[in-house]
Formats: C-alpha cells, sequence, structure tokens
C-alpha cells in the first residue's frame, strides 16, 4: 500500500485532510458537523480510507475535467461563435481515448481494492478471540481463551445514565468489550435470534450476525482508548438500542481486568449470564 500514500501526496491530500479534520477531532466515535470517516484506529481501517481517499481523487478529478469540458463545447460551439455548424459525425481518437482511459482507472483503482478485500478476508496469526453473538436487542460477549470469563451482556446506558458519566448516549454501554492494544484479535460473530450486524467504524469492520452461521473477521487496536459503534443491519423495534462498545486497553490492564474476572476492580462484575439493565457494575468498575 506504499505506493497509495505517494500517490495520495501533495496538495491533493493537503486539500482532504483540511476538509476532514473537523470529523476526526474525537477518536472513536462520531463527531458534531463530522463529515468525513472516524480517525482509523486499525491497519485495516488506515488501508480502506486510503483506497477511499484515491478513489475519492479519480472522482473529483473527473468531475471537473468533466464540468471544464461542458464549458468549453457550451462557449465554443455556441450558435454566435458556429453560424455553420459543424457536420461532424465522429472522431476516432477521442472515441479511442474515452474507451481506455475509463480502463486504465478502473484499473488503477481495482489493484488496491482487491488488496484491501484480501487483507480484511485474510485472517492473519491472531493472538486471542473473541465471541459476539447478537441477541433480541443487546450484545453478548464471551471469551474462549480465557476460563474465568464468563459471557458477558451488553446493553445501552439510558440518557440518565450516559449524561451522568459523560458518555454519548445510544453508543455507550453497561458492559464494553475489552481487549488489549497491539494484539491481532479474532472475532467471531453469530446470532441467536433474527440478523445483525456487529460494526466499528474506526475499526473498519462491519460483520453480519446471521442465525446458525459463524461469521469471522479481525482487527488489531493501535491506541488504547473507547471505540464505539452500532448494529448495522435493521434487527426490529429496538435496532437503535444495540450499540458496540469497545475498550482497548493496555496489556498489564487486560491481564489485570482478566484476573479480577472480568472487572477493573477487585469486586468481580456481577454483569454475566443474565440481562443488566441497571449497568451499575460495570459503570462501577469504569471509575
Amino acid at each position: 500500500m506504499r505506493f497509495l500514500k505517494a500517490i495520495l501526496g501533495g496538495s491533493a491530500i493537503a486539500g482532504l485532510s483540511a476538509f476532514a479534520a473537523h470529523a476526526q477531532d474525537v477518536a472513536g466515535r462520531p463527531s458534531e458537523g463530522g463529515l468525513w470517516f472516524q480517525k482509523s484506529a486499525t491497519p485495516v481501517m488506515e488501508q480502506l480510507q486510503d483506497v477511499h481517499n484515491l478513489v475519492f481523487v479519480i472522482i473529483c478529478g473527473i468531475v471537473v475535467l468533466v464540468v471544464a469540458l461542458m464549458l468549453y463545447i457550451m462557449i465554443r460551439f455556441r450558435e454566435k461563435a458556429n453560424p455553420v455548424p459543424s457536420k461532424t459525425s465522429h472522431n476516432t481518437m477521442i472515441e479511442i481515448i474515452w474507451t481506455i482511459a475509463p480502463v486504465i482507472l478502473l484499473l488503477i483503482m481495482v489493484v488496491p481494492s482487491m488488496q484491501l478485500l484480501y487483507y480484511q478476508d485474510r485472517l492473519p496469526e491472531t493472538e486471542m478471540t473473541v465471541k459476539v453473538v447478537g441477541n433480541t436487542w443487546n450484545w453478548q460477549y464471551s471469551y474462549p481463551d480465557y476460563e474465568d470469563i464468563d459471557e458477558i451482556i451488553s446493553n445501552p446506558l439510558d440518557e440518565t445514565q450516559a449524561q451522568e458519566n459523560g458518555v454519548p448516549y445510544l453508543l455507550a454501554t453497561d458492559a464494553p468489550l475489552v481487549v488489549p492494544v497491539g494484539t491481532k484479535v479474532k472475532v467471531l460473530v453469530t446470532s441467536v435470534s433474527n440478523m445483525h450486524s456487529w460494526a466499528v467504524p474506526s475499526f473498519g469492520v462491519k460483520m453480519d450476525a446471521v442465525p446458525g452461521l459463524v461469521n469471522e473477521t479481525w482487527f488489531e487496536v493501535y491506541e488504547e482508548g473507547t471505540y464505539y459503534g452500532q448494529c448495522s443491519e435493521i434487527c426490529g423495534i429496538l435496532h437503535y438500542k444495540m450499540p458496540v462498545e469497545v475498550r482497548a486497553v493496555s496489556q498489564a490492564d487486560f491481564n489485570q481486568w482478566v484476573a479480577n474476572g472480568g472487572s477493573f476492580t477487585e469486586a468481580v462484575a456481577e454483569n454475566t449470564t443474565q440481562q443488566n439493565t441497571s449497568g451499575a457494575a460495570v459503570l462501577a468498575a469504569r471509575d
């Protein structure tokens, strides 16, 4: 992907960066008035942004060229400038150009696009696994590699709880998925009810949760922080109340979390196999 960064250098990318700056002022969540992607937090999302920016520059170039040609045609071949209209029926060179040029542009786009699709789809040698199950309507997380971590039911915080804790309403949950940074995480995604989709925009991850089918994807978070997403498959009346919250911590903090049975405090969180709507246990663990 290095050649993409070379192509996207210079003034075009400077303009894109200025345009996107406001949208990337808060990592891991949407920003007010944002018009661009969230800041990339994984290598997949970083490459996805590179490919998108390449295509965006090409599209902008095509728009400018077409508009310029239309203006030229309207001015150069207007009635006053051409009282005797041309009877030209075709131009072989122009037809060759407008046939070959799109093919070249498509090849320029398809190579990095296919590389990205392969990079997303092919799981590297991962270091841990988490299982994500879509319920009606919440997310259920489990850690097959850690026997002492019970299944966690993740529910959205109500508006009062979100305001009191300074977290975004309809994005924050009472029990986030906790992962260490710098670790390749395999994510197994399925559902026990209807279809859902587990998506975290800053990770470049969106994987369907289909009943009876286990899909898999992966991510590796660069920096510590809290990252938000939502169910991205319309799944029913409470679809909008299926937020995704991922908390990325250092390896040492993750080891401590595991040693505490899934809690950042000495008291083990009680939000395990039963649905927790109060959020009290995990809200205390945030402190």
